[in-house]
């Protein structure tokens, strides 16, 4: 193997796309009516935290391998890691 990875594009893409829109639509449901702030940040938080916990889970820590495969640089997956105090 090269070392490069591939972005396979399948149905299995769609899970997580219904997972959030039913998290979304609960959490509207939640809020009864009241105008949520920041609603952008408040989702990339919940969603970034356990991506980069599971993708280092996947990768066994591997912080290069976990950036190629997010598609990120190194540096930017580290300040993640710091921003979301994950070690």
């Amino acid at each position: 193997m090269s070392g490069k990875y591939a972005v396979v594009k399948t149905h299995r893409t769609e899970p997580l796309r219904d997972a959030v829109r039913d998290a979304l639509v609960h959490y509207f449901e939640q809020l009864d009516g009241t105008a949520p702030n920041d609603l952008y940040q408040l989702v990339m938080e919940q969603v970034e935290q356990p991506l980069f916990e599971t993708i280092l889970s996947h990768t066994g820590g591997n912080q290069s391998r976990a950036a190629t495969l997010l598609g990120i640089s190194r540096s930017t997956l580290r300040k993640k890691l710091a921003q979301y105090e994950i070690e």
